[in-house]
């Protein structure tokens, strides 16, 4: 082996571990043991090895669940599942899951090296048929909102259909990489995957694009050329916004829905075509079958499974990990050290309103790696146009986390002398609080703050406060 290779085991076996980690690495091998899968969801977000060892019964998530996630994100990743040499249901299932093999206990070390290096060979293998589309290849989901997990369901409910899919979700969202997703994962994996946005085509090219046309069709139409629909004969058709489709190819569209074949523009002959559709939209298109603007039949032909994209701002706690992934990609592709978002960063993030969606969080992440002078990134780090940006409203549950991220940005606007406008602050807040919780009882308020009821008086006339009531106002009670 050229490199040094890196293999992951997984196994709550401590001895297990132990065992093949000393034999791996005697073969040059790095390598790297979780006693459970659900350090090895969290770990593959911000690294990948070449090879995943993983026993099936382990506390938490199992070896199976391991494998049909990684399946899901990380196809070429090969993972040999660990199993009982008489659980034959197991291996079963393992090979059914997608495992490169599975290696039962107890088992031979020296088989356990010789099969950890048929694996490494055969993603090297897989990599190099992969080269020619390596520059299409789809990035990975992430998420782990319930949104989210709604989505990996329907893609693994879809898994073995060529049914029509319809997704919707802002602009941003992803709705090319769900696409991608379900064809990576469906019968036609194999085949092309051909993506044609309806926003971007002049609406008088458009007919060609699709459909093609001959030679001589239209002035400049010098040679026959194939549509989109036969460059992806056998694949999946991705059509991205399908709501600014043209009236007449929506026509023409729903012919090829029906029939399985079109004609190309100034062509005589029928062209059949075996292709699944998968279209998306960020509008409304029930709103435009009602305007008359989208055929109502079309839709329904469209409308047979509905994914829906949630908006970045509906599943937050997914940015500081989205947010890691991109910085790490940005990285890796300009060749310079990740950089690492402060607790405070991130939480700041989580609150941002991101019209842009997941695709404004990412091109934040490039501006970060390239303009932030330091690898930590700390909240005046970020972007000019997000630091004046308003948060959304969220729960506050940690008052003191929300105290260090106003202290950061007080401080990055080059403000001083901090204390003298944050404690008056501080105070008036409680004693407007501690008031409102009272009904305006003094006595009752100072008990409340741990103060004497002369201290909070005299506090009310320092920081000029406006307070129903004077200071005797035990008759209130």
């Amino acid at each position: 082996m050229s490199r040094s290779e890196t293999v992951w085991i997984v196994d709550d076996d401590r001895s297990i571990r132990w065992v093949l980690e000393k034999a791996l690495q005697q073969e040059g091998m790095t390598t790297q043991s979780f006693d459970s899968a659900d350090g090895v969801l969290a770990r593959l977000t911000r690294q990948q090895p070449d090879v995943i060892i993983s026993d099936i019964r382990m506390p938490g998530a199992s070896g199976l669940d391991l494998l049909a996630r990684i399946r899901e994100l990380y196809p070429r990743l090969p993972v040999i599942i660990m199993t009982a040499h008489s659980d034959l249901d197991s291996a079963v299932a393992s090979y059914q899951g997608g495992a490169f093999e599975y290696l039962p206990k107890p088992f031979d070390v020296d088989e356990a090296v010789s099969l950890v290096k048929r694996a490494f060979q055969h993603a090297q293998e897989q990599q190099s048929l992969a080269a020619p589309a390596a520059q299409a290849r789809t990035p990975e989901i992430i998420g782990e909102a319930p949104a989210m997990q709604e989505v990996f369901r329907a893609i693994g409910r879809l898994s073995h259909s060529n049914i029509t899919v319809l997704i919707n979700g802002e602009s941003g969202t992803g709705k090319e990489l769900v696409a991608h997703a379900l064809h990576r994962h469906s019968p036609r994996a194999a085949a092309p995957f051909i993506a044609l946005n309806m926003a971007a085509i002049p609406k008088d090219l458009m007919e060609s694009e699709l459909f093609g046309h001959e030679k001589g069709a239209f002035t400049g139409a010098a040679n026959q050329r194939r549509g989109r629909f036969e460059q992806a004969d056998g694949g999946t058709l991705f059509l991205d916004e399908i709501g600014d489709m043209p009236a007449d190819t929506q026509t023409r569209l729903l012919r090829v829905l029906a029939d399985g074949e079109f004609y190309r523009v100034g062509g005589h002959t029928p062209v059949k075509v075996d292709v699944r559709i998968i279209a998306a939209t960020h509008q409304n298109l029930e709103t435009l079958v009602q305007a008359g603007k989208f055929r109502e039949d079309l839709f329904h032909r469209l409308n047979v499974i509905r994914i829906h994209i949630p908006r970045l701002a509906d599943r937050r706690e997914d940015i500081p990990t989205l947010a890691h992934h991109f910085l790490a990609r940005a990285a890796q592709e300009l060749a310079v050290e990740p950089k690492l978002l402060k607790s405070e960063t991130e939480d700041y993030l989580k609150h941002l309103p991101w019209p842009g969606n997941v695709r404004q969080l990412e091109n934040t992440c490039r501006w970060i790696t390239v303009m932030a002078s330091g690898r930590e990134v700390h909240v005046d780090d970020l972007p000019p146009e997000l630091l004046t940006q308003p948060q959304d409203a969220a729960p506050v549950t940690n008052w003191e986390q929300a105290l260090r991220l106003w202290a950061d940005q007080a401080l990055a606007r080059g403000q001083s002398n901090l204390l003298d406008s944050a404690v008056p602050a501080f105070e008036r807040i409680m004693i407007e609080t501690a008031l409102k919780h009272t009904a305006g009882r003094r006595r009752d308020a100072a008990l409340l703050l741990g103060w004497g009821r002369n201290t909070l008086t005299r506090k009310i006339k320092e920081l000029g406060m406006k307070v129903d009531g004077g200071d005797d106002d035990d008759s209130d009670d």
